[in-house]
């Protein structure tokens, strides 16, 4: 079927097909044309441009009505999948009380997995299912979700569970990360090396089996999991044909940003730490900095220091972090405004690290994060502005007045 989008006001986001990550400098330009049409055909973009008259072929118009249409965004970084909030530890955060200490207190994450242990496979997946239908609403076009809060088999394979219904249930392309080693229960005693040990020898074998795992994950830090036992989750994945998109350089200079240039995995993401050296040995490997502002600002930490990184000719993406410790929103749109307002990046650089450089942190950016021939048609629509920079100059409202999936309007 072929839908003609006519009467855009302005075309954002275009991109030569062949482009599937942009770095450094050319972050900071975004192409769009005025009064423009979008040809769609079974759910692809066919081709665009200036205005034209309507071809005789055409079974379906779509007046856009002036607006400003962009690419979706993607969510490369996420936790939706989670039982209950905790909105009890944030006036741990307010008294000035660590991500380490409420951790070390039984918060944090041990405190989701109690919450997961205790609801069933169903109700898990019906409110994660809400929360996913939120993130499309605003304009996510595709979400990356990670487990990582069951900490045994049973509750791992419910999570997994789970992101893999989501895969069936909603329109949107899901990437499902297994996040095996994302902090240590108690009955292992403070033994990391047993429980990695448990994890990739005895759970991955079997979970690789039952589930449809995209990546595998850790959480490289100090307190949490060592370099030693992230590499031996990193070697396991790739033992299964598993790629890595690793937590790393959160709390301190931890070595995860150095491990996964040595390895050039997919991603490495967080980065609030980052010296010369650490970007010195990732610009010469694939891997991409996801950089996770909302987290910086919910815990009132330092961000990454995302300037340095784009001078550095790094590939930037931008993610949502959505969980229910450390930054409990899945609003790209306040994401765009922190990376310009408190990271300094220009509201076209960090566009970018919105869509088409977040879309290859999921290995997607050949299906989506531009307005490309080729690419699904996946749009923002919004009331078009004269710049792009009010959107994240306005940082309190929701741009998207329409969403479109595959050429069909959400």
């Amino acid at each position: 079927m072929q839908i003609l989008i006519q009467n855009i006001g302005k075309l954002t986001g275009i991109l030569a097909s062949d482009i599937k990550v942009l770095k450094g400098a050319q972050m900071n330009e975004v192409e769009s044309i005025e009064n423009a049409y979008l040809l769609v055909e079974n759910g692809l973009i066919t081709s665009f441009g200036h205005t034209l008259e309507k071809p005789t072929h055409i079974e379906e118009i779509i007046d856009a009505d002036g607006a400003e249409v962009m690419p979706c965004f993607i969510d490369s970084h996420t936790h939706i999948v989670y039982a209950k909030s905790r909105e009890k530890e944030f006036e741990l955060k307010i008294a000035g009380k660590t991500y380490a200490e409420i951790a070390a207190a039984g918060g944090g994450i041990l405190s989701s997995a109690a919450t997961i242990k205790a609801i069933t496979e169903d109700e898990l997946f019906e409110i994660s299912l809400a929360r996913a239908w939120k993130l499309i609403k605003m304009g996510t076009g595709a979400l990356e979700i990670k487990s990582g809060y069951g900490l045994d088999f049973a509750n791992e394979l419910k999570m997994l569970n789970v992101i893999n219904r989501l895969k069936k249930e909603l329109p949107i392309s899901i990437k499902t990360t297994y996040l095996a080693a994302h902090a240590l229960p108690k009955n292992f005693n403070g033994d990391s090396a047993s429980y990695v040990n448990e994890v990739i020898n005895k759970w991955l074998p079997k979970l690789n089996k039952l589930c449809n795992i995209d990546y595998i994950d850790a959480f490289c830090e100090k307190g949490f999991f060592s370099i030693a036992d992230t590499q031996n989750i990193i070697d396991a994945g790739l033992k299964y044909g598993i790629k890595t998109k690793l937590h790393g350089n959160q709390l301190g200079n931890s070595g995860g940003a150095l491990l996964a240039a040595k390895n050039n995995i997919l991603s490495v993401d967080h980065l609030e730490y980052l010296n010369q050296e650490e970007m010195d040995e990732l610009k010469t490997k694939d891997t991409l900095a996801v950089i996770l502002p909302q987290c910086s600002y919910f815990l009132k930490m330092q961000y990454a220091p995302a300037l340095e990184m784009l001078k550095n000719n790094l590939a930037i993406a931008i993610a949502s972090d959505y969980n229910p410790g450390s930054s409990p929103s899945g609003n790209l749109w306040f994401a765009w405004s922190l990376a310009c307002t408190q990271m300094g990046l220009t509201p076209q650089a960090a566009f970018n690290a919105l869509t088409i450089n977040a879309a290859a942190a999921v290995e997607l950016s050949d299906k989506m994060g531009s307005i490309s021939v080729g690419k699904y048609a996946n749009f923002i629509f919004t009331k078009k502005q004269e710049h792009l920079s009010y959107y994240p100059y306005s940082f309190g409202e929701i741009h998207a007045k329409k969403v479109m999936i595959d050429g069909v309007f959400i």
